[in-house]
């Protein structure tokens, strides 16, 4: 018999990784009715009577982003007009989460607006995983728990017993990660020295590091258009390193990233599924996808029953 007091339901950007979740909490996604009309208004409707229940509403913002919003928007006003007792915004891709600050005039801050935007609709908790800026959980007024990928990258790169490593952060934004990383595989450090030219276009220009002959991983949240992993793998190998793989936890891949992975000399990027991989991207050998779906059932196991989250992080 289903529980109806403990639902979890999914939108339409990220439904492998949302089925992978409710298998490992050996549930059922709940049941509703998804779409559009025909002029591209987005219709929803849940079939499961939510009054009074703890609903997770599984929503990566990830391309097509505005229209997955939309769709976790509306997804939660019906909850919300039927009574739930609290609704959960899994999220594991945060878009706009880089346009957290007022960094040049007459600009929005879009991280804190979709914030609003999400606590207007009626979520009173937001469960994500790997903010660009951890500072965005200040944005809301409800609790945020911000999960971290790292523990899933080091048991693998553990099991890989790779020697004489040194972790990369491309820039200093990304020093505090890379260092996380670097203790946890009881590797070196190097940080590229990063000048963002304009939107999208970045240059390294210099490595601060010993990286010659050793194997070197580069560590970054977020690769989009690759421009940056470009520029730090030309750096790295200029500065003599031997081989070069990278990890993130969101990989976007957008505009000519694929391209640039193909032409350049990294061996491996490790990825997460927090963003479904989808057409050249499936085809590019270099990529590997490592899953977050466990961590995230846990998660949700431990915010619905009311223990710890911290200790995922352990």
């Amino acid at each position: 018999m289903k529980d109806n007091k403990y639902l979890i339901f999914a939108g339409s950007s990220n439904l492998k990784l949302a089925s992978d979740i409710v298998k490992y909490l050996g549930k059922e996604l709940g049941e509703c009715s998804l779409g559009t009309f025909s002029d591209g208004e987005i219709r929803f409707q849940s079939w499961e009577n939510v009054r009074g229940a703890d609903v997770f509403i599984i929503q990566s913002l990830s391309e097509d982003i505005n229209f997955h919003i939309m769709e976790l928007l509306l997804m939660a006003d019906a909850f919300k007009r039927a009574s739930a007792r609290r609704i959960t915004a899994v999220i594991p891709y945060y878009a706009y989460a880089r346009q957290d600050r007022k960094d040049r005039p007459r600009v929005p801050i879009s991280a804190r607006l979709l914030a609003d935007l999400l606590e207007t609709a009626g979520f009173s908790r937001i469960l994500t995983i790997d903010l660009h800026a951890n500072q965005i959980q200040g944005f809301f007024n409800v609790p945020v728990d911000n999960l971290m990928a790292l523990p899933i990258f080091v048991s693998y790169f553990k099991k890989l017993s790779l020697k004489d490593l040194v972790i990369v952060s491309p820039d200093a934004g990304g020093v505090e990660r890379a260092r996380m990383f670097s203790k946890k595989i009881h590797a070196g450090l190097a940080i590229g020295d990063k000048r963002r030219k304009k939107t999208n276009v970045a240059e390294i220009m210099h490595i601060i590091g010993d990286v010659k002959d050793r194997d070197v991983i580069i560590v970054d949240d977020i690769i989009d258009t690759a421009g940056t992993l470009y520029e730090t793998i030309k750096a790295l190998k200029k500065n003599g390193a031997k081989s070069i793989y990278a990890l993130c936890t969101h990989g976007i891949f957008s505009g000519r990233a694929i391209e640039r992975i193909e032409s350049s000399p990294v061996k491996k990027i490790f990825i997460s599924d927090t963003i479904p991989l989808k057409n050249d991207k499936l085809k590019c050998k270099k990529i590997e996808v490592l899953s977050i779906s466990k961590l995230f059932a846990k998660a949700i196991d431990s915010i619905h029953n009311e223990t710890s989250v911290s200790k995922l992080f352990l």
